[in-house]
């Protein structure tokens, strides 16, 4: 699979709100599907799992099976990845504008 393709599932899989409430619910410490689903009573546990399925084929999740539970952990690297290709190369000369003005801004 090419970087581009990888980028592309990154992308469709951020792209749903309740994918990134996951995430959110991932971001301090790791947890089971059952506990995942019990987070959003308005949906049925087929709808997180097909949620959970597009987390992990993007590689945002790592699914560990132990014993009858499946541990949920979140992969932030397709994250940085996004964000040293793309996001930090068009923020970077922003920053430095921001900051030569504010420079020009404190010497008058």
């Amino acid at each position: 699979m090419s970087s581009a393709e990888k980028d592309d599932m990154v992308y469709k899989a951020l792209s749903d709100r309740r994918r990134r409430e996951i995430l959110d619910l991932l971001k301090h410490e790791p947890r089971t599907t059952g506990d995942i689903c019990a987070q959003f009573n308005e949906l049925d546990r087929c709808t997180v799992m097909q949620h959970l399925n597009v987390l992990e084929k993007a590689d945002l999740i790592i699914v560990r099976k132990k014993g009858r539970f499946r541990w949920n952990y979140l992969n932030v690297v397709p994250i940085r990845d996004i964000y040293d290709h793309w996001i930090n190369k068009y923020a970077s000369s922003s920053v430095e504008l921001l900051t030569k003005l504010k420079r020009d801004l404190e010497t008058v």
